[in-house]
């Protein structure tokens, strides 16, 4: 029949742009989907960090934890993303994982409604041109708005209408394509050879599976290809049993954006990625044989509600019930990947002391994970600091390749941060993430500037042990008392920064003036002891420099326990 159809060359017009159309209509929604997303993140920043962390309590949370995230996403994509960024920093275990992917799939059904919910209303005012409006009063938020917060509020509207704006869009191309009785009968006829008929699916189920996943591998978005299974469904160009078949490969296309993630990360991340796919496959077989076998009895049962929502209650059924199914097996299921994915090594690495570029889709734990590095840069600079101490108390320079190799580290770590931070500060952060991430560029510089000092501790030791000098056995023990002050210092400061408690701030202070003390006796003492002529000239100099040292020492950590009175409030401030 489709062959012996001849299309004119306004017929073949019509289909080429309807065809810009739905690929136009494609694009809005996908900006509506990144809007709705990153905005609604931003502004749920502290709610996201405290819903990964009660993901660590049991599976069934976990699922649940999974499911509100993508919800606040609005992609699984993006959600399934950032699972294998945090197993790679260490955020999360390969079995939290596991059941937070498997609650992804669950919050992205809710995409199906929101587009199936598109298509109601008819001749009345239609829910299209309700949100169309809705992206109006965003858009009047956001060039009107005198607060941030009003903004992302705006933001939020308009993604919000401009999903369903994309949706309209596409839905009138195809529909606007059917208008033509040629376009039609040759469309109809296309879709009735691939099974729109009576007959029950056979050779067709494979072929609309690897559509769907190739398709949604291409895209890398699942909601982008329901939103146009929902449009040909709307048009009566596809039945259910065709949307159940494209949407089970759908599922299986999606796991291409996280095994993309996972190229260069540890090996647990790779595995988590491998779950994915796993557990996406799996409830693929599962179902593959009642659709192929009872999919048009499904079809009858669900014959009283209009396709676009038959599509929408098989996807979430779909993934309800493959999670209920595989839940219980969960633990099998990341042993099958740790099979799959070995380690060459025969153990697990672990790679949480790096900053993982992933975390940027989610600035509220990027910035979280950026603070935590900070942490770990600051005790090494602190245990260099102590190391280089103890070479000069002791006139043994035996660990300065121990010093040498953790001041590298120091310096590679430096670049990394702030070029991370760079990255961190041009995506969208809430106001109060922005002001950390400032704060933060000159916490690794005072860390390092840290590193620096205690560098020239260890050249003074140096110099002690090539031309055999000593202090006194009064100056060692000032030395002594101004390093308990730093130490004492480096104790407070870390609880502040760490934990962004402001109610250790008069200890912070006090510490930090008893260095100020201790550098002035130190000086007073060697000019005393000069006098005495208890000190050599060449012993007093390098004293000296040593005493203003140790108390910049103090300065840099001072400064970094100020930093954070910029996002603090109160006299306590503790982060979600």
């Amino acid at each position: 029949m489709i062959k012996s159809l001849m299309l004119t060359g306004g017929d073949i017009l019509t289909i080429i742009n309807s065809a810009f159309f739905i690929l136009g209509g494609i694009a809005v929604f996908m900006l509506g989907m990144n809007m709705l997303g990153s905005n609604i993140e931003k502004a749920a920043g502290k709610s996201m960090r405290r819903l990964m962390g009660k993901a660590t309590k049991n599976r069934f949370i976990g699922v649940g934890t999974g499911a509100a995230i993508t919800v606040i996403c609005n992609s699984s994509s993006a959600t399934t993303v950032m699972i294998v960024g945090f197993v790679n920093v260490g955020l999360m275990t390969l079995t939290q994982a596991a059941s937070v992917i498997m609650g992804a799939n669950i919050g992205t059904t809710i995409s199906a409604f929101v587009m199936a919910l598109s298509s109601v209303g008819g001749t009345q005012l239609s829910i299209a041109a309700v949100f169309a409006l809705v992206a109006f009063v965003g858009f009047v938020f956001t060039i009107a708005g005198k607060n941030e917060k009003l903004k992302q509020i705006g933001t939020i509207l308009e993604g919000v209408g401009v999903i369903f704006v994309g949706l309209n869009v596409m839905s009138s191309a195809v529909n606007g394509m059917l208008d033509n009785p040629n376009v039609e009968t040759a469309v109809k006829g296309l879709f009735t050879s691939l099974g729109n008929g009576d007959k029950a699916l056979t050779w067709e189920i494979p072929v609309l599976f690897c559509l769907g996943a190739l398709l949604t591998g291409l895209m890398q978005s699942s909601g982008a290809l329901t939103a146009i299974v929902i449009s040909l469904a709307s048009a009566n160009l596809i039945n259910l049993e065709m949307a159940m078949c494209i949407i089970l490969g759908t599922n299986v296309g999606t796991c291409v954006t996280s095994l993309i993630s996972s190229v260069g990360t540890n090996v647990n991340a790779k595995r988590a990625a491998m779950v994915h796919l796993l557990f996406n496959v799996m409830g693929c077989l599962i179902f593959i044989w009642p659709v192929a076998f009872a999919g048009k009895y499904i079809a009858r049962a669900l014959s009283g509600i209009d396709t676009q929502w038959q599509i929408a209650i098989f996807h979430m059924v779909f993934n309800v019930l493959t999670t209920a199914i595989l839940l219980p097996f969960l633990k099998y299921l990341v042993k099958l990947a740790c099979i799959i994915v070995r380690d060459n090594k025969g153990v697990e690495t672990d790679d949480a002391e790096t900053l993982d570029i992933r975390l940027l889709k989610t600035p509220a734990i990027a910035v979280g994970q950026a603070r935590k590095q900070l942490i770990r840069m600051g005790e090494d600079a602190f245990a260099n600091y102590k190391l280089s101490l103890e070479m000069l108390l002791k006139g043994d320079l035996s660990k300065r390749k121990q010093f040498a190799e953790t001041e590298n580290n120091i310096n590679a770590t430096n670049k990394y941060i702030v070029s991370f931070l760079i990255r961190l500060s041009l995506t969208e952060i809430s106001e109060i993430d922005e002001k950390k991430v400032s704060s933060f560029y000159r916490v690794v510089s005072d860390i390092e500037r840290i590193g620096d000092y205690a560098e020239n501790i260890v050249e003074y030791a140096e110099k002690i042990v090539e031309n055999h000098i000593d202090f006194t056995d009064e100056a060692k023990e000032e030395i002594r008392e101004m390093d308990m002050h730093i130490t004492n210092l480096y104790k407070y400061v870390y609880s502040v920064f760490s934990g962004s408690d402001l109610s250790y701030t008069p200890d912070v202070e006090r510490e930090e003036q008893e260095t100020d003390r201790m550098n002035n006796i130190m000086q007073q003492s060697h000019l005393k002891r000069m006098t005495e002529g208890k000190c050599t000239p060449e012993a007093g100099a390098l004293f000296l420099q040593l005493a203003v040292n140790m108390e910049r020492i103090g300065d840099h950590m001072h400064n970094i326990a100020n930093s954070v009175k910029e996002y603090g409030h109160g006299a306590i401030y503790t982060e979600s």
